[in-house]
C-alpha cells in the first residue's frame, strides 16, 4: 500500500528538529521519523486542518487489523509513559502523524505483524484551540 499524503505544521516541524538528537535517541526510530517529515507537505501552524494528527492530538484510531479501537494522545519523548500516550519516536506514532482523519497507514512491526490504522477521529488538536505553547 502506498503511503498516505502527510501534512505537518512548520511549528511541530521545528519542535520535532529539536528532538532528532542521535545521541539521546535510538537511530532507526529516528532515521523512521526523518522520513516521515521529508515526505510531509509543511504548512503554517494556523493554515493547518483540524482534521490533521499533529504533536499533542488526542486521536480515536481503529486496528483494522484487529478491529481493536483506542484513544491516543501523540507527544514527545519525554512526556511518554503516561496513560494513552504514545511517543512521537515509536513506530504507531511516527505512523500517525500528519495523518488526517479517514486516512490509514499500513506497516509491518519489527516482529513481521502486520498492522493497519486507520484514524476515525481527530478528538482535539491544539492548533485547532489555538494552543501554540504546548
Amino acid at each position: 500500500m502506498k503511503s498516505p499524503n502527510i501534512v505537518i505544521s512548520k511549528l511541530d516541524l521545528q519542535r520535532l528538529d529539536k528532538i532528532l538528537d542521535p545521541l539521546k535517541y535510538p537511530l532507526d526510530l529516528l532515521e523512521a521519523l526523518e522520513n516521515e517529515i521529508d515526505r510531509a507537505r509543511i504548512v503554517g501552524h494556523k493554515r493547518i486542518q483540524p482534521n490533521v494528527v499533529t504533536m499533542n492530538s488526542k486521536v480515536h484510531v481503529l486496528d483494522e487489523t484487529t478491529s481493536r479501537e483506542f484513544v491516543v494522545t501523540l507527544v514527545y519523548p519525554q512526556d511518554a509513559g503516561a496513560a494513552d500516550t504514545v511517543s512521537i519516536l515509536a513506530p504507531v506514532g511516527t505512523a500517525l502523524l500528519g495523518l488526517k482523519t479517514g486516512q490509514c497507514i499500513e506497516w509491518r512491526t519489527p516482529q513481521c505483524r502486520p498492522l493497519k490504522l486507520k484514524v476515525l477521529e481527530v478528538l482535539y488538536q491544539p492548533e485547532a484551540n489555538m494552543d501554540y505553547d504546548l
